[in-house]
């Protein structure tokens, strides 16, 4: 994995001075829940400057500011909306990007009023990305870390990882829930993905889903990868109301829970040792994966 930059406020302010002066007077501040994949700094109290961590994050940066405008108006709730593209520069490698600030907090458990009602909105949100037209879409691949793609593609990786956890999982039951991940492909047309529908990507505003962020992830392909969140924050009568809302049949849930046991197989994996809350926190998800396989297939 490339390692990921640092970069401090005076650099984004340069940057943001040299490329957007009409922008060069407003202040710049780290954003205090930001993701993984861009360093995110508030531009004044509107706007945000989202800049790649690492080189493998960068092709994301034109597709969102292509792809956005397409896709916002035909969605029920607020998407980033990008308002300027800058070059590298300031000793900054990469392409970044300014977007208008979406008001709301990350998606945490104590933070939603109603669960139930949450996946419900989640739901709704998905189908109306999957009804968008995908025709000229961009194929899932490299840029999205093939979310979207065949699930064949982490199989090696998967299997290391239950071979390294040997010792304390039910090695022939996950191997079962893989195996039957990667027993079928999408063999409808392609459709659009989100590609990373995790907590820190939703909002809400008073208890209520209020808006989805971070499309660096997006693409066209199997929406399969978008339902991990079923197993990653729902409860079990949420994760039943988001599974009949959505729609989709048994056989992509199974690769539904392929995706998340490969997140939280080899995360635990690497984490078990140096980092054993983190493990822990996927270790429940692998448990409600086995619930769910055993209920439903």
């Amino acid at each position: 994995m490339d390692t990921r930059i640092k970069l401090d406020v005076a650099v984004v302010q340069r940057l943001v001075a040299a490329q957007f002066p009409q922008w060069a007077g407003l202040p710049v501040q780290a954003v205090a829940e930001g993701g993984w994949n861009n360093l995110t700094f508030h531009l004044g109290t509107a706007m945000s400057v989202r800049l790649p961590s690492a080189e493998r994050y960068v092709a994301q940066v034109e597709k969102e500011v292509r792809w956005l405008p397409v896709l916002a108006p035909q969605l029920p709730l607020p998407v980033p909306a990008p308002l300027g593209l800058g070059r590298p520069g300031e000793g900054y490698p990469w392409p970044w990007s300014v977007y208008g600030w979406i008001e709301g907090e990350t998606a945490k458990p104590s933070r939603i009023a109603d669960l139930t009602g949450f996946a419900l909105d989640l739901a709704d949100f998905l189908n109306a990305l999957r009804a968008i037209d995908a025709a000229d879409g961009p194929v899932a691949g490299l840029h999205n870390f093939h979310r979207g793609g065949d699930l064949q593609v982490y199989d090696a990786e998967t299997r290391d990882a239950i071979e390294i956890l040997s010792d304390e999982i039910d090695v022939m039951r996950i191997t079962s829930i893989w195996d039957a991940a990667l027993g079928s492909r999408w063999t409808d047309a392609p459709v659009w993905v989100h590609g990373d529908v995790t907590q820190g990507n939703l909002l809400v505003q008073k208890g209520k889903l209020s808006a989805v962020i971070d499309f660096g992830t997006c693409g066209t392909g199997d929406p399969a990868c978008d339902l991990a969140i079923a197993w990653t924050l729902l409860d079990q009568p949420a994760r039943e109301a988001f599974r009949n809302r959505v729609g989709l049949d048994a056989d992509t849930w199974r690769r539904a829970r392929g995706w998340c046991l490969w997140k939280a197989l080899i995360v635990i994996a690497a984490e078990h040792d140096a980092h054993p809350a983190i493990a822990d926190r996927h270790r429940v998800w692998i448990e409600k994966i086995v619930a769910d396989h055993l209920e439903h297939g």
